[in-house]
């Protein structure tokens, strides 16, 4: 049904608002609509990437790194007989470095061995994201988050006291996950990511702490569905689909590359390899029949909250 390039199409296919029509081919973020609606079949335009995010995430390692240690980029560069713009591609994600640089920067850092470490996890075969991939990072410079959650509440839409009760009162635990939803309401230089949850309807019935905690998670999940850069939308539970092997979020980035996060029974793994992200598109596609619109989910999450946890 598709090729490994075809994510974005699909994301188009599958969760754009159905009034949108020709204002989509106008230039913007990834998602970015004027309103809100019910699905429609206008495809956003792909744009090849620019930035690989799994660099961006080396760069990022390395600058953090080389701060701890109060070393500058120029050092850096005085080091390797470089330019200074040179290791600011690096840490950008735009330039990919060579192992000679990592073994001398390692050395110059006192690293131990750590920065070459994430060198070899960044190259090796099979893993085209490394398994120290900062997801939290990428999820904060997102334009759009399409996240499938089919146990439980997607955790950027989860209170605090659910929170807690999934991790075992652990408030440390639970305040990290509940500080990432910050973006959803943030302003300034870079705008709140359009987001959409796909939740399944066996999660608004799934008893997570006491019938009050279910309760005030179901009428958070009303409230922010009403943002303007917010969907929330039901699965209806009914039968086999892909869906149903696991919970994943899809971010894509301003440039119109896409960067998955999927949970799986042993660990969670962050991927932007085509093959999978094409088919976790076949999965949205799949999911498209079974999603009730915006109002009727709206008003199944009251209904539940009314009646199964009052």
């Amino acid at each position: 049904m598709a090729n490994s390039t075809q994510l974005a199409r699909f994301l188009g296919m599958v969760l754009l608002p159905n009034h949108l029509g020709d204002d989509w081919k106008r230039e913007g973020r990834p998602g970015e609509v004027p309103g809100k609606g019910n699905f429609a079949l206008m495809p956003p335009r792909r744009q090849r990437p620019k930035e690989s995010p799994a660099l961006i995430a080396f760069g990022g390692q390395l600058r953090r790194m080389r701060e701890a240690k109060e070393i500058t980029q120029q050092s850096i560069a005085d080091h390797m007989n470089i330019s200074k713009a040179q290791v600011s591609r690096i840490e950008n994600g735009t330039r990919r470095a060579t192992r000679d640089f990592v073994d001398a920067v390692d050395r110059l850092l006192k690293a131990d061995g750590a920065l070459i470490k994430l060198w070899v996890d960044l190259n090796r075969n099979g893993h085209p994201v490394p398994i120290w991939f900062d997801w939290p990072e990428v999820e904060s410079e997102a334009a759009m988050l399409v996240c499938w959650e089919h146990s439980l509440i997607p955790g950027l839409a989860q209170t605090q006291t659910y929170a807690l009760a999934i991790l075992h009162d652990n408030k440390d635990a639970a305040d990290a996950r509940t500080s990432r939803q910050a973006i959803i309401t943030r302003e300034g230089e870079i705008p709140a990511p359009t987001l959409v949850l796909l939740i399944d309807e066996q999660a608004l019935y799934r008893p997570v702490g006491t019938a009050e905690t279910m309760r005030e998670q179901l009428e958070h999940l009303i409230e922010i569905s009403m943002l303007p850069n917010v969907t929330i939308q039901v699965v209806l539970t009914s039968g086999e689909h892909d869906g149903n092997t696991g919970a994943f979020v899809v971010a894509t980035m301003d440039d119109r590359s896409e960067v998955a996060y999927v949970e799986t029974a042993i660990r969670a793994i962050t991927t932007d390899d085509p093959t999978d992200l094409s088919a976790l598109a076949r999965t949205l596609v799949a999911l498209r029949s079974r999603t009730l619109t915006e109002d009727m989910s709206r008003e199944l999450i009251r209904k539940v909250a009314q009646e199964k946890w009052t």
